[in-house]
């Protein structure tokens, strides 16, 4: 693997079919080697960019008591501040060094999947006394769940299914949206030292933005790390561990992590898609050969999500 693929996915806009299946079979052969791939022209804007990444410098530098006075710990669906050390991504290693913010679909309280205690689905939380960052960051979150339908339509071409193959599990879907503050990694830290520990992603597909700093690396399925290096005017988009479900294996969910040896300060904000709460994985016909056995049981998306939060988060 010598470096991720850039996909122009300007064509999944087109009137024309011939150009979204054009885009499609890209998104096939990123998919069938490791999931991971830069997107360009997506149709978010640099000043969309500039501004959330903007947004995650300005609450990181807020004073620690603000900061802790969104903690997620208060919320119960996780919307909030995550600490830094909050979470261990690979085991065996140091916590992760790196604090985060999250924010997702904003649910009323008498919303009945609130009601029903689907996880991660509830009120966001926001720092007080920052009115323009609220709306920034919620204007940014609409945009990307627009962007990430319009991806989820490219997949099911690449897959050979009709383009609303997915549009049932986009509905409604769990949809988050994480600022990240990675600090200088010390010299000393350890060679478990993680900025994020190795790990896959849980849910459909992810869009990531970078900022200019770098330290993602992507495993080569051998025992390589390949570094994926931001590309101004792209994202990093990869597939989460329910694509795998959906494919019987063809497609892949592959381990990344990250880890700050800058010298700098790193942000960037993932963009989680993971389809509808109650959405069960199933099979997608195209991806069982006559008389082969499917390899994973249906699952729907609340159970896999709250085990993976479960088996991260510290206690």
């Amino acid at each position: 693997m010598s470096g991720l693929p850039i996909i122009d996915v300007s064509g999944l806009y087109s009137a024309d079919i011939a150009d979204r299946q054009a885009v499609a079979a890209a998104l096939r052969a990123a998919c069938l080697r490791n999931g991971f791939f830069y997107a360009a022209n997506t149709g978010v804007t640099k000043a969309d960019t500039d501004g959330i990444l903007d947004a995650a410098r300005e609450f990181f530098a807020l004073p620690e008591a603000v900061k802790l006075a969104v903690s997620k710990d208060k919320s119960p669906c996780g919307r909030g501040y995550e600490r830094m050390g909050g979470q261990r991504l690979e085991a065996g290693a140091q916590f992760d060094r790196k604090e985060g913010f999250m924010l997702g679909t904003d649910l009323p309280a008498d919303d009945k999947r609130v009601l029903a205690g689907w996880p991660q689905h509830g009120a966001n939380v926001f720092p007080e006394g920052m009115p323009g960052w609220r709306a920034t960051v919620e204007g940014y979150h609409a945009k990307l769940v627009r962007l990430a339908g319009t991806l989820m339509r490219g997949l099911a071409l690449s897959l050979d299914v009709a383009e609303d193959y997915f549009d049932d599990c986009a509905r409604d879907a769990i949809a988050n949206l994480r600022l990240l503050h990675y600090p200088p990694q010390p010299a000393d830290a350890g060679a478990d030292a993680r900025g994020a520990g190795a790990h896959t992603d849980w849910g459909a597909i992810t869009i990531l933005l970078q900022d200019d700093v770098g330290g993602l690396q992507v495993h080569d399925g051998d025992d390589n790390w390949i570094d994926a290096p931001p590309i101004p005017g792209t994202f990093i988009i990869n597939l989460g561990d329910l694509v795998p479900r959906w494919t019987n294996g063809r497609y892949r969910s592959t381990m990344h992590r990250v880890i700050n040896r800058s010298g700098r300060e790193r942000y960037s904000v993932p963009f989680f898609f993971d389809g509808r709460g109650d959405y069960v994985s199933e099979i997608v016909p195209t991806c069982l050969a006559p008389g082969e056995v499917a390899k994973y049981a249906p699952l729907s998306v609340n159970a896999h999500l709250a085990e993976m939060v479960r088996l991260t988060h510290a206690a």
